[in-house]
């Protein structure tokens, strides 16, 4: 691996740490009293159990095969993928790089584990948040730990590390494989689903509205937090994308990707703002906050591989639709949500996922999953391509679109199995602990006395 790009992907990926760092000050930013700084904390705490749980054992069940698919030197030795033993396309999980010993202390591996580092703090953040008060911190921990160690780097696997989502391009023949280039979408779905579960089981239904009262949007209480939050994120997300050293081999760190993200940024902050100015009389800093995180996350899968006038439709679409989940979830689901979990992340991150299928023109990927490198669908040159190509090229319709969407109905199916079974597990858990009597005072005392 050349050493100047090692040191540029590394700088990158330290960039790209301001991503769970956003996410923290615009959770803080919505929360009262004294619920900011124990939202600090366990942010904090979740970026440390992310670090660790990943370095342990999340790195190698992620990227333990990624030197079967990637052609960068340092990685030939991290090629130990669990995998049907008929056909090796069909990868489950890595099973090399443990601690990041041997064969995964190369500056190749060491830089994949920094770039994907932000990505699995943010899935792990997320329901961390949501859960803080719900439970009993060492739930909340453990919760976290399997998110950071299994959850999202088997599902990260599957489209990065040689998984099987990786090559239903040449299995199934549907476009180039399930595309997500940051793993940034997919990282919110993950976390804004864990999120939502853990709401489910272990939340509070709100109390209806009353009739004389008029419904209104979550109060910014540290407006200036919020949107310092945004800010680091969106700059965050821009290291990101340039931090994988696969990515820069390819040459998909270009300036469009930059411009990507500051036009849907922009817009997923912009309509928020006008809606709330028309709706209540001013603009609303903690929705536009929220707004500019949505539009992000509704680009980072495709950002090389949309054109601006998309990344900026994306952001538009994200951001208004913040508002609107927000009133949505609180007043007629009646969930109470306060640090935007599911419009911010999980909405975030479906958009994200699906724009690929939908926008991607053709400029960029070519040979993406080792598909088409050198033509596809018939045109020279032709890289990953949704419904609306650039002109020369072919639309890649309904294959990309099919791909995203069995990527993310089988990450979302993983989820929902691995932390709702746990959930539940914590869920009886907690109902046993309640249905055990305890003894009061007095009676503490007579039976000290006797």
């Amino acid at each position: 691996m050349n050493d100047q790009f090692s040191v540029l992907n590394s700088q990158l990926a330290i960039l790209a740490l301001l991503v769970p760092a956003g996410l923290i000050l615009i959770a803080g930013g919505a929360l009262a009293g004294r619920r900011p700084a124990k939202s600090a904390a366990a942010g904090l705490g979740a970026i440390a159990l992310a670090a660790i749980t990943f370095w342990a054992f999340g790195f190698a069940f992620q990227l333990g095969g990624v030197g079967l698919e990637a052609d960068l030197p340092g990685l030939e030795g991290l090629v130990w993928e669990w995998a049907s033993p008929f056909n090796l396309d069909w990868g489950v999980m890595g099973l090399r790089g443990f601690l990041l010993l041997n064969e995964a202390s190369t500056p190749a591996a060491l830089s994949l584990y920094l770039a994907y580092l932000p990505a699995v703090a943010v899935a792990t953040i997320l329901p961390l948040l949501s859960l803080r008060e719900r439970m009993p911190g060492w739930m909340a921990a453990l919760g976290g730990l399997l998110v950071a160690g299994l959850v999202y780097p088997v599902a990260a696997n599957w489209f990065t590390g040689g998984g099987w989502l990786m090559h239903i391009g040449r299995t199934l023949g549907l476009g180039h494989g399930y595309v997500d280039l940051t793993g940034l979408s997919t990282a919110a779905v993950v976390g804004g689903l864990s999120a939502l579960l853990g709401i489910v089981f272990f939340g509070r239904r709100l109390p209806p509205l009353p009739e004389d009262e008029l419904p209104a949007l979550p109060p910014a209480h540290l407006p200036v937090l919020a949107v310092l939050g945004a800010v680091l994120f969106v700059v965050g997300g821009m290291g990101l994308a340039g931090a994988n050293p696969i990515h820069t081999q390819a040459g998909l760190f270009t300036p469009r990707v930059g411009v990507n993200l500051a036009l849907a940024a922009a817009g997923g902050a912009i309509l928020p703002s006008l809606y709330t100015w028309f709706t209540t009389g001013g603009a609303d800093s903690l929705m536009a906050a929220r707004g500019a995180v949505a539009g992000v996350l509704s680009v980072a899968a495709a950002t090389a591989f949309i054109p601006p006038w998309a990344a900026l439709l994306l952001g538009l679409v994200a951001g208004l639709l913040v508002p609107l989940v927000t009133f949505l979830v609180r007043y007629v689901l009646r969930i109470d949500d306060p640090t935007g979990a599911i419009p911010v992340g999980l909405l975030g991150g479906l958009i994200g996922v699906l724009a690929a299928g939908l926008f991607a023109d053709g400029l960029a990927g070519q040979g993406w999953n080792a598909i088409g490198p050198e033509a596809y669908l018939g045109v020279t040159g032709q890289g990953v391509t949704g419904f609306v190509p650039a002109p020369g090229f072919a639309p890649d319709w309904p294959g990309q679109i099919s791909a995203q969407l069995i990527g993310l109905a089988a990450i979302a199916g993983l989820t929902v199995a691995l932390v709702g079974a746990l959930f539940l597990i914590f869920k009886v858990l907690l109902l046993l602990w309640r249905a055990i009597p305890t003894p009061d005072r007095d009676e503490q005392d007579a039976g000290l006395e006797a």
